[in-house]
């Protein structure tokens, strides 16, 4: 049964990945990805027929290149799919029985996440609307825990929203230069909605873990430079996710009990 579970979260996952793409992409580009919109080459404009369009398949099936002119189809493209099949997988296996409050609240949280993720890596850009939907779906799932379970999550969204405005604040004053922008406080908004303030400090501290882990070493490389822009975004998704697989242990090694519903 576990294993049926977590290849249907694998397979379902990938198509919902795809679609993410797709909004990510028609975001950042203005375009409509809903209605009778229909997917196309962006090189060419060609309309892509059903065969093109089946999640993981069809990019080995095309050899990572478009069927009418030949240009290469981005392996990020690939890589969404993969990503967000993957994490459908590890929150169904990790939340997925008994089916319950925390496992939409993992599964909506993980699909907002990766898109506000595949807009910041596309343009730099995270959309409020994107990031603070979970949020408000978080509230609404948390009203099942009654008033601690609705408070928790208030307190979660204060919190990840004030200290990424607090670092933003800061970086202003002190640095005298743009850091972090305005889309990070929300995305945590509403990630501290669904997580809860204790879920949502493991996140924040994972998320600026593993963007240290990764930034430092290009920084030192001079892969970057210090004032590039660099999507933080990513890195706090991961965090969060990260949060929603191992956050119970976390709790407990450092003798803190968990919230409702984790």
């Amino acid at each position: 049964m576990t294993l049926m579970l977590v290849l249907f979260g694998f397979l379902f996952g990938s198509a919902l990945g795809s679609f993410l793409n797709v909004v990510a992409l028609r975001t950042v580009t203005g375009t409509s990805w809903w209605g009778k919109e229909r997917s196309r080459c962006p090189e060419c404009g060609a309309t892509l027929e059903p065969r093109d369009l089946i999640p993981l398949l069809s990019w080995f099936l095309l050899r990572g290149k478009c069927r009418t002119c030949g240009s290469a189809i981005p392996f990020l493209y690939l890589a969404a799919e993969i990503a967000t099949g993957t994490v459908t997988a590890i929150f169904l296996w990790r939340w997925g029985v008994p089916f319950g409050v925390q496992t939409l609240l993992a599964l909506v949280l993980g699909a907002f996440m990766l898109l506000n993720s595949f807009t910041d890596l596309y343009e730099g850009y995270i959309y409020d609307y994107f990031a603070l939907a979970p949020g408000v779906l978080g509230l609404a799932l948390r009203l099942f825990g009654g008033l601690p379970g609705f408070l928790d999550g208030l307190g979660g969204a204060a919190l990840g929203y004030g200290v990424i405005a607090g670092i933003i604040l800061l970086t202003k004053v002190l640095m005298k230069q743009e850091g972090m922008g305005w889309g990070d406080a929300h995305l945590m908004a509403g990630a501290g909605a669904v997580l809860g303030w204790k879920f949502v400090s493991l996140a924040l501290y994972l998320g600026f873990m593993l963007g240290g882990i990764v930034i430092v070493p290009l920084f030192l490389l001079k892969k970057v430079q210090r004032k590039d822009a660099i999507p933080l975004g990513p890195f706090l998704a991961l965090g969060s996710i990260l949060t929603l697989v191992i956050g119970p242990q976390l709790l407990d090694f450092l003798y803190f009990s968990t919230s409702w519903p984790w």
